[in-house]
């Protein structure tokens, strides 16, 4: 007889029968049980026009109050969260065997890094916009040095050593030291200008622990999203947690693009929206009457969106509406592109910068749905932002 979902003993499937139940509900992870028993609210969706609006609960294990945020999509890829410094006070000292970086949201303080054993505190300032990396099971204190609220935006990749591990204790209490990624120099924490190809794509990258603001940073020219789209790598505490901060000029918006899931876009300048689809719908949605299946998030500083919520390869595009330039902060965990299924030394592309026709996933302005050029330009007029999309990228090439 078939096996029951009431039933404790396990029965072999009778005839063709397939075992098991064929359908069932996906169980918490190891990570999802410590978000639950850290006693602090959980977001999950597809994204937040600003993580300031979360409702914060005390926090004890830190000493704050905090919001968790996993987004669809970064589920077993890596965590997220927000946490406020008490007003003129810190949060407890901790270390952990995971990566960690900050993106300030609020406030001004400082930040205490040691190791197990050294007498030596180093300690740097931070203000809204800084970012900033803890080093792998350094101890570290956050302190606030205002009266008011000082709130911070956590990375982390504490669901990927969670999930494998399956113990807290070995996570929160492990004494192995780090050496090689807190040298102790005292400049660890200095900021570092120098651009240098990153060595997987060739992109612009910084190797800094430490950025002052992100909001109004130098950012290298890079053209691949769209004309003038300025971006730059930081690499920080030798971690495999990746991101980039980018900016698209004021009236343009990103080319549609697909890849899989691990990507959250944060909005740290301007005002924006995005819209993002199961790459089977194709490239015109909206056209082809799958509008129902096209998911939008509008946002702004500091709003996030799940870039690919569904686990498989979804398009997205994001569109600067404001006045302001629209800058963004895309954080992937350790899952970046150099780390795409593939043995070592196998060739890969940069696909999502590469046009349809020539064998990626960016959309060509156009072969885009043309809803998309009309909303924008509506949505610009609206707002009194001059539209600086010029009319001949939406003109197919000639056929060679």
């Amino acid at each position: 007889m078939p096996h029951e979902k009431d039933q404790t003993h396990w029965h072999e499937p009778t005839g063709s029968r397939k075992a098991g139940y064929g359908e069932f509900k996906k169980q918490p992870t190891p990570y999802d049980a410590f978000m639950e028993s850290e006693g602090i609210p959980v977001f999950r969706g597809i994204g937040i026009r600003k993580v300031q609006d979360l409702p914060l609960a005390p926090w004890k294990r830190t000493g704050g109050r905090g919001h968790f945020i996993q987004l669809y999509g970064t589920e077993t890829k890596w965590g997220c969260y927000v946490v406020e410094v008490p007003p003129t006070g810190a949060l407890n000292p901790e270390k952990h065997m995971y990566e960690e970086i900050f993106l300030v949201v609020e406030g001004r303080g400082t930040t205490e890094v040691w190791l197990e054993g050294d007498a030596k505190r180093h300690v740097f300032e931070w203000q809204k916009g800084s970012m900033f990396s803890i080093p792998m099971n350094a101890w570290h204190r956050l302190v606030n040095a205002t009266s008011g609220g000082a709130l911070l935006l956590g990375g982390t990749t504490a669901p990927n050593v969670l999930n494998m591990i399956n113990n807290v204790d070995a996570v929160f209490n492990n004494p192995f030291v780090f050496r090689e990624r807190f040298s102790g120099a005292d400049d660890f924490f200095k900021p570092k200008d120098d651009i240098e190809p990153d060595p997987v794509r060739g992109l612009a990258m910084r190797r800094t622990n430490f950025i002052p603001d992100i909001v109004d940073c130098d950012l290298p020219l890079d053209n691949r999203r769209s004309p003038g789209w300025r971006r730059v790598e930081p690499f920080m505490t030798d971690n495999c947690f990746y991101f980039w901060i980018g900016q698209h000029e004021n009236g343009r918006y990103s080319k549609g693009h697909a890849h899989t899931s691990a990507a959250v876009l944060i909005c740290v300048k301007g005002k924006g929206y995005t819209y993002t689809w199961p790459e089977r719908l194709g490239v015109t949605p909206w056209k082809d009457g799958r509008v129902d299946e096209v998911k939008r998030v509008d946002y702004e500083p500091v709003g996030m969106v799940s870039a690919a919520p569904g686990g498989a390869r979804w398009y997205h595009q994001h569109f600067s509406v404001s006045r302001d330039p629209f800058r963004l902060t895309a954080w992937f965990g350790p899952h970046n592109p150099g780390r795409d299924p593939g043995p070592p030394g196998e060739k890969h592309t940069d696909y999502t910068a590469i046009d349809i026709p020539e064998g990626g996933t960016s959309i060509p302005y156009w072969m885009e749905d043309p809803y998309i050029r009309r909303e924008y330009e509506e949505t610009l007029r609206k707002n009194g932002v001059p539209n600086r999309m010029e009319p001949g990228w939406y003109v197919a090439p000639a056929a060679k």
